[in-house]
């Protein structure tokens, strides 16, 4: 009996480390968030006007067509010129999508007291969204600043990591009454075709200034 009691509390535990294992490495963007669609309240209404999947959708191809993620130097919150470079192109998307509100969130890594990491965090993420209100985003899309600190490391480790040292923008939902959701026809906006283009000469000119 007490064999097979340890054998149980050795599998349990296995099963935990495992589990902690897959949550410790997965990215903001990998499954709904309870700050963004995983609000109850708010995922009912999306599920009840059919925005749910249409979000998701965008959400998908915002990830696709651009990076959605830009990383930082230890212990700054100051935008080098790539992350600059990939603001831009998200700033390209996100005019072209007016109906549509973000979210950015900072993360760091563990080097550092919890405290301080998480206010890094949101300094990181509160740069990052001011420098797209400056490319003529309304700051009233980008709905919301929130902060996971040190809590959801890219790369599972103690150490100085700059590939955790990020922040990721995503979609969130609606902007609230626009008229382009007020017909319901919400598969225009899904298939509406982003202009490459614009993104591409967007990033011409950002690294044109870098060089001269």
């Amino acid at each position: 009996m007490l064999k097979s009691t340890s054998t149980l509390a050795i599998l349990a535990a296995a099963s935990l480390s495992l589990a902690a294992c897959g949550s410790f490495n997965r990215e903001a963007g990998t499954t709904i968030d309870e700050g963004g669609f995983g609000n109850p309240t708010m995922t009912n209404t999306l599920i009840s006007t059919g925005e749910l999947a249409v979000a998701q959708g965008l959400a998908r191809r915002f990830s696709n067509e651009v990076s959605p993620s830009i990383t930082f130097g230890f212990n700054s919150a100051v935008l080098d010129e790539n992350a600059r470079a990939t603001l831009m192109q998200q700033a390209s998307w996100i005019r072209q999508f007016p109906e549509v509100r973000f979210r950015v969130y900072g993360h760091t890594d563990l080097v550092g007291s919890s405290s301080y990491n998480k206010a890094l965090g949101l300094r990181r993420a509160n740069a990052a969204v001011a420098f797209l209100s400056r490319q003529g985003i309304s700051r009233s899309r980008l709905e919301a600043v929130a902060s996971f600190g040190e809590t959801r490391p890219l790369i599972a480790t103690p150490n100085r990591e700059r590939r955790n040292r990020r922040t990721v923008t995503e979609v969130t939902g609606f902007v609230k009454g626009h008229p382009a959701l007020l017909d319901g026809k919400y598969a225009r906006i899904i298939y509406r075709e982003h202009v490459d283009s614009a993104g591409r000469a967007v990033f011409d000119e950002v690294s044109a200034g870098v060089t001269n």
